[in-house]
């Protein structure tokens, strides 16, 4: 995990705090902001008009607030600009635990879950923060890009969600089975879930014979 400057724990409330296996729960920042620092996509639950919905979006952390971006005309973003509540998740898959019992077969995982309001950023921040988002993804890639123009930033919408309400939970190691199922003859353990980036595939309209850039080939090479 990298190197963080210590933090206060987030606080516990009635809705981030965790009830089932609290032993598996963190409330610690460090490990909030490495789970969603990996994430490319979170999702992102409300409910409007009486109906719940959740979507999947892209998600950018910048210290203690996460950031979403889409189209204006989102219901998800006019509903979060509003002020409405909403409850954002993140999930990494790590592993497929196979225990002796389909009952303690699990999988290894890292999540969090976020509870609270959004704002809607507006001006010169809600600008940089598109050109943020680009090279969030792909560090390197904003200043190779065509800038984003007038109608295309107004027509896109920017939240601000804070990391105030929020827990981790994390499973990670071997199967853990009924003491007298060790002794039966069954193969156990983990079998670990990766992604990994395939060769970049060129655009078969570009009109020029570009190389590479060197920073695609260093995110597959950090990726990898």
């Amino acid at each position: 995990m990298p190197y963080y400057v210590r933090m206060k724990s987030i606080t516990r409330t009635s809705r981030n705090t965790l009830n089932r296996l609290p032993a598996r729960a963190s409330y610690d920042r460090e490990v909030i902001h490495s789970i969603i620092d990996d994430a490319i996509i979170c999702h992102v639950g409300f409910v409007a008009d009486d109906s719940p919905f959740v979507i999947p979006t892209a998600i950018m952390r910048q210290g203690e607030n996460i950031y979403l971006h889409g189209n204006s005309q989102s219901r998800m973003l006019q509903h979060l600009g509003s002020g409405h509540e909403a409850c954002i998740s993140v999930t990494h898959i790590d592993g497929m635990v196979l225990a002796r019992s389909g009952f303690h077969s699990s999988i290894n995982y890292r999540s969090v879950s976020l509870f609270g309001r959004g704002n809607l950023v507006e001006g010169t921040q809600k600008k940089q923060l598109l050109n943020d988002f680009v090279e969030s993804l792909i560090p390197g890639r904003a200043a190779d890009v065509r800038p984003m123009t007038p109608n295309e930033i107004n027509i896109t919408s920017v939240i601000e969600f804070p990391i105030k309400e929020a827990s981790a939970k994390v499973s990670v190691g071997p199967p853990s089975d009924d003491k007298k199922d060790y002794d039966l003859p069954i193969w156990a353990g983990v079998i670990p879930l990766e992604t990994n980036r395939g060769d970049p595939i060129p655009d078969p309209q570009m009109k020029f014979p570009i190389d590479t850039p060197a920073y695609i080939l260093n995110y597959m090479s950090s990726r990898n």
